[in-house]
C-alpha cells in the first residue's frame, strides 16, 4: 500500500512540540536559567550599597524568600495550564488578552532579551580574564556615541566584550534551532557542571580559603551589623535587592516550555520548587564563603591590603577574586572558565524558553504570524531568530548594570500581577482541575504579592534605580497602544 504525504501533513502549523524534558531536565532548566553571571558579580555592588556583611547576606536571603514564594504560587498555575508560553498564558487566562500581551511585549522588549544581553555581556567580561584583549573599550571604527540619561550615560557601540556577547547569542540560537533535545542536552550538562563548580567554590571558601583576618573584619563584634537598621531600610536596601533578585530571576522560564515537559501537571510544580530551593541555598552559602575569604571592602572592589596580598574584585569579579586569593593566578583562571560555562548555560535556557512565549502570542495573533510555526525540528524558529536580533541590538546599548536595572522592575510588576491572577482564577474558575494547590494559600501568595510590589515601589523611589524603573514602567505602558494597533491591523480578533 502506498502512503501519500499531503502538504497539510508537513506544513509548519501542523507540527507539535516534542515532549523531551524529564523532571530532571525541567529542574535543570530552572536552576540553569537562574545561575548565570549574577552570583559571581553582583555581591560587589550590593556591598557598596549596604556597607555591611550582615545586610549583604540579608539581600540574598530576602531575594531567596521572594523567589521561593513565587515558585510556590506559580506551581498551581503551571499545573493548570501546562502549555507553551507559561506565564503569558497564566495572565491571559486570569486577566485577559491585554494583560497577557503586555507581559509578552515587555518580555520581548526588555525582560527576556535584556537578561540574555546582560548575561552575554558578562560572558565577555569573564573571557577578559583569560584573554585580556577582550576589553569593554569600544572599537573606534564602529559607530559609537553616548546618550546622557537620568540613569547615567549609555554608551552605544561595539567593543570586544560586546562582540563576544553577540557571537554567544548567535551560537546558542543556532543550537536551539536544531531542536529541543539538543537544547536540553546542552542545558542539563552545563547546569550540572556549573552547579558543581559553584558548590566547589563554596566548599573551598568555607575550608581551605578561610581567612582569619577577613572573618574578623566581617563577623567580628560590631562589624557584622555595622550599618544602622534605619540607614539601610527601606530605600537603600530595596535598591540593593536589584542584584540579588536579578541573579535569582528566570526561575519561571520552565513554564514557557511546559508543552515540552513529560507529565507537566506533575513535574512542573516539582521542578519549580526543587530548582529554586537548590539555587537559593547555593547563593546564600556562596556569599558566606565570599565573606570567609575577603573583607567586605575587598568584595566591594576597594583595593585593601589584607592577609594574603591585595584582595579586591576588579570589574566586580568577586568569585574570581576569591579563587585567586585561595590559589593565586591559576585560581582566577579556573574560576573564570567555570563562570564562562555558567553564563553560557544560563543563556541557553533563556533563549530556549523565551521563544515559546512569542510562539504562544503568535497563535493568539499578538505577534508576528511566522513565530507561531514550528520548523522541521519542532521548535519556533522565527521566534528564536526574532529574539536573537533584538537581543543583539540590546548588547550594543548598555552595560551589565544598566541592563539588569531595566529588567528587574518590569519583571516584578508581572510577577505580582500573575499571582493576583491566581486569586482571580480561584474565584472565577473554582471547579477547574488543579493537580497542585499553592502551598500556604492564601497567606503565602498574598505575602509574595506584597513583597514583590513593595520592592517595585522602592525601585521607583530610590535615586539609584528610579530612572531605570520609570523607563521600565514606560515600556510596559507603551504596550497598551501597541496592543490596540496590532489588534486593528490583524484581520480578526485574538483567539
Amino acid at each position: 500500500m502506498t502512503t501519500t504525504t499531503t502538504t497539510a501533513d508537513t506544513a509548519p502549523s501542523s507540527r507539535e512540540f516534542v515532549k523531551a524534558m524529564t523532571l530532571t531536565d525541567a529542574t535543570m532548566l530552572v536552576a540553569g536559567s537562574m545561575i548565570g553571571s549574577g552570583i559571581f558579580i553582583v555581591s560587589a555592588d550590593i556591598s557598596r550599597t549596604v556597607g555591611s556583611p550582615f545586610w549583604l547576606l540579608m539581600a540574598w536571603v530576602v531575594a531567596g524568600i521572594v523567589t521561593i514564594l513565587g515558585a510556590l504560587a506559580y506551581g498551581e498555575l503551571a499545573a493548570m495550564y501546562p502549555r507553551a508560553g507559561g506565564q503569558y498564558v497564566f495572565l491571559r487566562e486570569s486577566m485577559g488578552h491585554l494583560m497577557g500581551f503586555l507581559y509578552g511585549w515587555t518580555l520581548f522588549v526588555v525582560i527576556q532579551t535584556g537578561t540574555i544581553a546582560a548575561v552575554a555581556v558578562a560572558f565577555g567580561r569573564f573571557l577578559g580574564v583569560l584573554w585580556p584583549a577582550i576589553t569593554p573599550d569600544r572599537f573606534a571604527w564602529f559607530p559609537q556615541f553616548d546618550v546622557t540619561t537620568p540613569g547615567g550615560a549609555i554608551q552605544l557601540g561595539l567593543s570586544p566584550q560586546r562582540l563576544v556577547a553577540l557571537v554567544t547569542i548567535w551560537i546558542l540560537t543556532w543550537i536551539n534551532l536544531r531542536g529541543v533535545k539538543e537544547g536540553k542536552i546542552v542545558q542539563t550538562t552545563l547546569t550540572v557542571v556549573k552547579t558543581g563548580a559553584l558548590a566547589a567554590l563554596i566548599l573551598l571558601g568555607l575550608t581551605l580559603g578561610r581567612n582569619a583576618g577577613a572573618i574578623a573584619a566581617n563577623f567580628g563584634a560590631g562589624n557584622f551589623n555595622s550599618v544602622a537598621f534605619a540607614s539601610v531600610f527601606p530605600i537603600a536596601f530595596g535598591a540593593a535587592l536589584v542584584g540579588s533578585l536579578f541573579s535569582a530571576d528566570a526561575w519561571n522560564n520552565v513554564t514557557f516550555a511546559a508543552a515540552e515537559v513529560h507529565e507537566p501537571r506533575r513535574n512542573l510544580p516539582r521542578a519549580l520548587i526543587y530548582g529554586t530551593g537548590l539555587v537559593i541555598l547555593l547563593y546564600i552559602l556562596a556569599n558566606v564563603a565570599y565573606l570567609n575569604v575577603l573583607p567586605l571592602k575587598g568584595i566591594a572592589d576597594a583595593p585593601t591590603l589584607f592577609g594574603r596580598g591585595i584582595q579586591h574584585a576588579t570589574q566586580d569579579r568577586v568569585a574570581s577574586a576569591v579563587a585567586e586569593t585561595i590559589f593565586g593566578p591559576v585560581g582566577a583562571t579556573i574560576m573564570a572558565a567555570a563562570i564562562l560555562i555558567s553564563t553560557f548555560g544560563c543563556n541557553n535556557g533563556l533563549i530556549l524558553s523565551g521563544a515559546r512565549v512569542y510562539y504562544a502570542m503568535a497563535k493568539d495573533k499578538l505577534f508576528f504570524a511566522r513565530a507561531g510555526n514550528l520548523n522541521r525540528n519542532s521548535v519556533p524558529a522565527a521566534a528564536l531568530i526574532a529574539q536573537s536580533i533584538w537581543t543583539s541590538l540590546l548588547c550594543l546599548t548598555g552595560t551589565y548594570g544598566q541592563l539588569l536595572d531595566y529588567v528587574i522592575f518590569a519583571a516584578l510588576i508581572f510577577y505580582a500581577l500573575t499571582t493576583v491572577g491566581l486569586f482571580r482564577l480561584r474565584r472565577l474558575r473554582p471547579d477547574a482541575e488543579r493537580p497542585y494547590h499553592a502551598l500556604g494559600y492564601p497567606i503565602l501568595p498574598a505575602l509574595y504579592i506584597f513583597l514583590a510590589s513593595a520592592i517595585a515601589v522602592i525601585l521607583l523611589i530610590a535615586d539609584k534605580t528610579r530612572a531605570q524603573a520609570l523607563s521600565g514602567l514606560v515600556i510596559v505602558l507603551l504596550g497598551v497602544p501597541v496592543y490596540f494597533i496590532w489588534r486593528k491591523v490583524e484581520s480578526g480578533p485574538a483567539r
